[in-house]
C-alpha cells in the first residue's frame, strides 16, 4: 500500500527546521522525501500544514482488562490517533494489573487486532500494584514489557524499590516512578495551600512529590538504574532533577499538558474535571516547569490520559476520581497555550513529543520521518481554531478541563505504520 503527502511542511524537531516537500510512504515505512513525487496511489495535499513524527505517549491509561466500560484498547488507540499520537506506553494499573507474562501477551495480542496505533504495554513493579512482592520483571520484559512501573501508586517500601532498580539495571529497562508519598496525600483533592482552604478542601502538599522524587534518585544513583518520573509537577522536583542530571544520574522526567496549562486556581468551582493527581498547583511551579523544560532538565511531555465515565465524573468534588482524558486535545492545548503565547517554541515542543520520549524508550527507529524508517506521521494544523466540545472525542470517555476551550494545532492526519489511522474528513474528504 503507497500513499504520497503532497506538499508536506516536514519538520524535523532535532534540527528545528521545516521544508515544504513530497513523502511517499509504501509498505509500512518511508520509501522517498523529495521536492515532487509522482506516483498514482492515494494522494493527501496536505497545503503546507506542518508534518511531523508520529507523537509518542509515555504515559497512558488504557483501562482494559478490567474497565472496558471506561476504555478499551481500541477505542483508546483510535482517541490517541486522533491526538496524532502513533506509539502509546499502556500502564499496568488495570483490572487485573499487568503484573505477569500472561497480562503483557494480553495487551500486545489484543492491540495487534483492535489497536490502530501501536501499544507498548508497561508491566507493574510489584503483584497486584499492592508494593508487597516483586513480579517477574526479566520475563514481562522478554514477552514485550518496554518498562515496569507500579503508577497509579507508588512503591512506598524503599527496599523493594532498590531491588526493583537493581533487575531494571540487569534487563536496561527504564522504571517509571509515581512519585507521590501516599502517607502525606491520603483524602487529599487538591493542592495543599491558600485556595484549599479557602474551598474547604483537603489538601496534597508539594512535599508529598518531592519526598519521592528525592528517595528515587537517590535509589537510582546506588543502583545504576534509568529511573523516569512521571507527571512532575513542583518546582523544587524541577530543580533536583536538574541537580541530578549534573551529578551523571541517569534520570529522565516528564510533564503532562494539563500541568503546564492550569493552576489550582482553575479548581475553584469545583469542576471535577480539574481534579487530578498529582494535583494542579501554582503559577510558579508552570513557570519552573516549562523553564526545565526548554532547558531538558523535563525531557518529555507525557498526557497521564486518564479516562473516566461522565457518572463517576459528575459527583461532588470529594467523591469524583482523579483523572483526565488527554490523549485528543494534548497537542492542540500545547500549541494554543503555550507556542502561541511564545512560552516555548514549536520545535521543543514537537522535540518533546516525538524524539525525547523515543530515547527514554531506547527506540531510535520511532520520532522522526527519513528514508526506511516506519511511516508514523502526523499532519497538523495551527490555523483552524476549534472550541472542544464533548462531540469532539472518540475516547469513551469525555472528562476533560479542555471543554468549552477553543484549541489550535490539532491533528488532521495520522498515519501509523503507514496506514491511515486517523483522518479529519472536513481537510481530507
Amino acid at each position: 500500500m503507497k500513499i504520497l503527502l503532497k506538499k508536506a511542511r516536514l519538520f524535523d524537531p532535532e534540527s528545528g527546521k521545516a521544508r515544504v516537500t513530497d513523502i511517499l510512504v509504501s509498505n509500512g515505512k518511508i520509501e522517498r522525501i523529495d521536492k515532487s513525487i509522482s506516483v498514482k496511489c492515494q494522494t493527501f495535499y496536505a497545503g503546507q500544514r506542518y508534518v511531523i513524527p508520529g507523537m509518542i505517549d509515555l504515559h497512558t491509561h488504557l483501562r482494559e482488562p478490567g474497565r472496558e466500560d471506561v476504555e478499551t484498547i481500541a477505542s483508546g488507540t483510535r482517541a490517541a490517533a486522533k491526538g496524532g499520537f502513533t506509539t502509546v506506553c499502556s500502564m499496568a494499573n488495570t483490572k487485573p494489573a499487568i503484573d505477569s507474562v500472561s497480562g503483557v501477551k494480553y495487551i500486545i495480542a489484543t492491540n495487534a487486532t483492535e489497536g490502530k496505533v501501536r501499544v507498548l504495554p508497561v508491566g507493574a513493579v510489584t503483584k497486584e500494584l499492592k508494593g508487597k512482592e516483586l513480579t517477574e520483571i526479566g520475563k514481562m520484559h522478554k514477552a514485550g514489557s518496554i518498562a515496569i512501573s507500579d503508577d497509579g501508586t507508588t512503591v512506598m517500601n524503599s527496599m523493594i524499590m532498590r531491588r526493583a532498580m537493581e533487575y531494571c539495571k540487569m534487563f536496561d529497562l527504564p522504571l517509571f516512578s509515581h512519585p507521590e508519598d501516599l502517607n502525606l496525600t491520603r483524602e487529599g483533592m487538591m493542592n495543599e495551600g491558600k485556595t484549599s482552604t479557602i474551598l474547604g478542601l483537603r489538601g496534597m502538599p508539594a512535599q508529598a512529590e518531592e519526598i519521592i522524587v528525592s528517595r528515587d534518585i537517590s535509589l537510582a544513583e546506588l543502583t545504576g538504574c534509568r529511573l523516569h518520573l512521571c507527571h512532575i509537577t513542583t518546582k523544587r522536583s524541577v530543580d533536583m532533577i536538574r541537580e541530578a542530571k549534573k551529578r551523571g544520574i541517569a534520570v529522565t522526567a516528564e510533564v503532562t499538558p494539563h500541568h503546564l496549562t492550569f493552576t489550582e486556581e482553575d479548581v475553584i468551582g469545583y469542576d471535577t474535571n480539574f481534579k487530578m493527581k498529582p494535583p494542579l498547583r501554582t503559577q510558579e511551579d508552570i513557570k519552573a516547569l516549562i523553564n526545565g523544560l526548554k532547558d531538558g532538565t523535563i525531557d518529555c511531555i507525557a498526557t497521564d490520559h486518564a479516562p473516566h465515565l461522565n457518572v463517576e465524573k459528575n459527583r461532588e468534588f470529594a467523591l469524583a476520581p482523579f483523572g483526565i482524558t488527554g490523549l485528543e486535545t494534548a497537542f492542540g492545548a500545547l500549541y494554543t497555550f503555550l507556542v502561541d503565547k511564545k512560552s516555548i517554541s514549536f520545535s521543543d515542543l514537537v522535540a518533546s513529543l516525538t524524539v525525547k520520549p523515543a530515547s527514554i524508550l531506547k527506540q531510535e527507529n520511532l520520532g522522526k520521518i527519513e528514508k526506511g524508517s516506519p511511516a508514523d506521521i502526523t499532519v497538523i494544523d495551527t490555523e483552524k481554531e476549534i472550541q472542544i466540545t464533548e462531540d469532539f472525542f472518540i475516547s469513551k470517555s469525555k472528562n476533560s478541563p479542555y471543554l468549552g476551550k477553543k484549541l489550535k494545532g490539532l491533528p488532521v492526519l495520522t498515519l501509523a505504520e503507514g496506514k491511515i489511522a486517523y483522518k479529519n474528513e472536513s481537510v481530507f474528504n
